[in-house]
């Protein structure tokens, strides 16, 4: 009988991580920030179907990057989960930092005991009735929670993406000047985005109920013309 090789687990780690960030870093990027009335969500994705950023519950949004399949089905694992809470003890009981919690621990559980981590970040934005309220969870590839303050940015060149963006950022700005310096941050210095190019969204601070907008292609397009 023969004997398997043996990898040293360190490396095995090494090599995971690795994999995973190449496999994330291959995607489009995607930011969160602050505006004056909620949070606003902004991704590269040409795909009118295939979205990157999606409702969870009446104050919380789903983004992700890296392969779709992957983290559409922690989407839905993150609906169900906040619908049973919500149904089996109050509305109000259903927060940012369980869910967050919560794919911490399945992601960090592929990528410990997984052959192939999940090659994913994904964010859990969560509007809160004031501005110091308002919490971002970026949880990575390998279960590490990172509680972001004013914006978070996931999947591409994240470095130089944020170089553009933290210079201008400010959390009191309309939701025009936010998805602007967005997508700005975006495109880079060699290239421009197009509201075709763009999926938006937002989590609107003062409505009772359910925050989550779409905001459609021709507003997007007028957000970029002023």
């Amino acid at each position: 009988m023969s004997m398997p090789f043996y990898v040293p687990p360190e490396q095995m780690m090494k090599e995971k991580a690795d994999f995973a960030r190449k496999g994330i870093a291959r995607g489009r990027a995607l930011i969160a920030l602050q505006y004056i009335n909620g949070i606003v969500l902004v991704a590269e994705n040409p795909s009118n179907n295939l979205r990157k950023i999606s409702e969870i519950y009446d104050r919380i949004a789903f983004a992700g990057v890296g392969k779709y399949n992957e983290f559409d089905q922690l989407r839905q694992m993150g609906v169900r989960a906040a619908d049973l809470t919500g149904y089996q003890f109050s509305r109000a009981d259903v927060e940012g930092r369980g869910l967050a919690n919560q794919y911490a621990q399945i992601m960090g559980q592929a990528f410990t005991h997984e052959s192939k981590p999940l090659e994913v970040e994904i964010l859990i934005a969560e509007v809160g009735l004031t501005a110091s309220a308002d919490r971002l969870f970026h949880v990575t590839y390998d279960g590490t929670v990172v509680d972001e303050s004013q914006s978070c940015i996931l999947g591409g060149d994240t470095e130089a993406i944020s170089a553009r963006l933290l210079p201008t950022l400010d959390p009191n700005a309309e939701l025009s000047v936010a998805v602007q310096k967005a997508a700005v941050a975006l495109a880079g210095p060699d290239r421009s985005l197009t509201a075709e190019d763009l999926e938006v969204a937002t989590l609107a601070r003062g409505t009772e109920r359910r925050c989550f907008v779409r905001v459609d292609e021709a507003q997007v397009a007028l957000f970029l013309q002023a």
